[in-house]
């Protein structure tokens, strides 16, 4: 049996080794356009990989996954959080959980991984050609041709069963491989970005972290927690990247022209944050508004919400009554930004869209009108926040997919 998988990403190669163990004689080919295998684990997560997640503080995998979650509750049945972390150390991949949840390599060294892969693809005998560009992918039954293009010259190769894991393609054009097979194509658009803010009394704090802040998209029901980074374009940090990622459909719609309101003190409920300043009215009388604050906040972010608020720095506390508490307590809670646009996190670059779920058999990940024919990882529909998440989802579909192919 000759299978061929169109990208060496991570799903692409998980896919390959538990292949090519299930199925030792089978003919296993990976097709990479890039100029080596699984670049992009070899920056995840800083370069230290962080290859997946505890899933201890996930309520619903929804939270993670803003599309395909339903799908991956059925896949973890099969291949989950917790197979994923004990194939690793079967591998000899010591690993560490942080306290944060998210899981990765003791080295601390993305390349471990990718070495631990890689040499497991060779060993078992796996062929993976690189700097070579898939144009289409024709089915003439009994098998698939696939064609590529390697240093100028166009070749052809046939497959019995054809596996996709080309990741995640920032413009329509990155599916054309897929064109006339019939698939349908949800449409891709960035889903992990930090938001830029032409605030210049914000920007000005860049560097300024708030450990836990609420940031929520004006005009939908979209609310993302955690660190919020200030910087000199804007705001990042896990909670803008989770409202990124949730709101990523909705904010290419606008263009990226939204207004984001910031909860600055998120642990506090809108109740708790005004009996806190009635508090300090009453402690801190006689002292100006700016020399007593919540420690959450540092000296010049409370500077800068006291402004907002268009209040005197020199105002005491026992002045600050009427409308004046009320702004102050509006902007703790819900402060506006517009957001001018968006800057893309780091070196990672995930989007939303791909090959629709409709088009795929949910328990083989099998296209449902070529047999034969399989999708896993970001080129599906499928795709999650920061944590080790979307990582996750790759190493489920590659083994869900070899499983699917062995039992055939």
């Amino acid at each position: 049996m000759r299978i061929v998988i169109i990208g060496a990403g991570a799903a692409g190669c998980f896919a390959a080794i538990e292949v090519k163990r299930r199925c030792p004689e089978a003919e296993v080919t990976v097709l990479e356009k890039g100029t080596k295998p699984l670049a992009k684990v070899a920056i995840t997560g800083g370069g230290r990989c962080n290859l997946t997640n505890s899933f201890a503080e996930v309520k619903s995998l929804e939270q993670v996954y803003p599309r395909g979650f339903r799908l991956m509750k059925k896949l973890f049945h099969h291949f989950s959080p917790t197979d994923a972390y004990e194939w690793f150390e079967r591998e000899g991949v010591g690993l560490v959980t942080q306290d944060d949840e998210c899981v990765f390599p003791q080295s601390q060294d993305a390349m471990e991984i990718v070495f631990t892969l890689t040499s497991l693809m060779n060993r078992l005998g796996v062929k993976t050609l690189c700097g070579c560009k898939v144009t289409g992918i024709a089915p003439h039954s009994p098998y698939y041709a696939v064609t590529y293009t390697k240093a100028g010259s166009t070749h052809t190769i046939e497959a019995d069963k054809v596996i996709v894991t080309t990741g995640g393609h920032p413009s329509p054009s990155g599916f054309d491989m897929l064109k006339g097979l019939d698939l349908e194509i949800v449409p891709p658009v960035p889903s992990l970005f930090s938001l830029c803010i032409s605030d210049r009394s914000l920007t000005a704090l860049m560097g300024t972290v708030v450990e836990q802040a609420q940031v929520s998209l004006a005009g939908t029901k979209i609310k993302t927690n955690g660190p919020l980074l200030i910087t000199h374009w804007g705001i990042s940090g896990p909670a803008v990247l989770k409202l990124s990622s949730h709101g990523a459909r909705i904010l290419a719609e606008k263009n990226y022209l939204a207004d984001v309101m910031i909860n600055w003190l998120f642990e506090m409920s809108n109740n708790e944050v005004q009996e806190m300043l009635s508090a300090y009215v009453r402690k801190h009388s006689a002292k100006k508004i700016t020399s007593a604050y919540p420690p959450v906040l540092n000296a010049r972010l409370w500077a800068h919400l006291v402004q907002r608020a268009k209040l005197s720095a020199d105002m005491r506390w026992s002045e600050l009554q009427g409308k004046a508490f009320n702004r102050l307590l509006s902007v703790l809670t819900s402060d506006t930004y517009h957001v001018t646009g968006k800057n893309r996190y780091k070196d990672e670059f995930v989007t939303c869209g791909g090959v629709s779920l409709n088009s795929l058999k949910h328990d083989t990940l099998e296209a449902k009108n070529h047999p034969g024919l399989y999708f896993a990882g970001e080129v599906t529909d499928v795709d999650a926040i920061t944590g080790g998440f979307n990582l996750q989802a790759a190493w489920t579909m590659g083994w869900v997919v070899a499983s699917s192919l062995n039992e055939k």
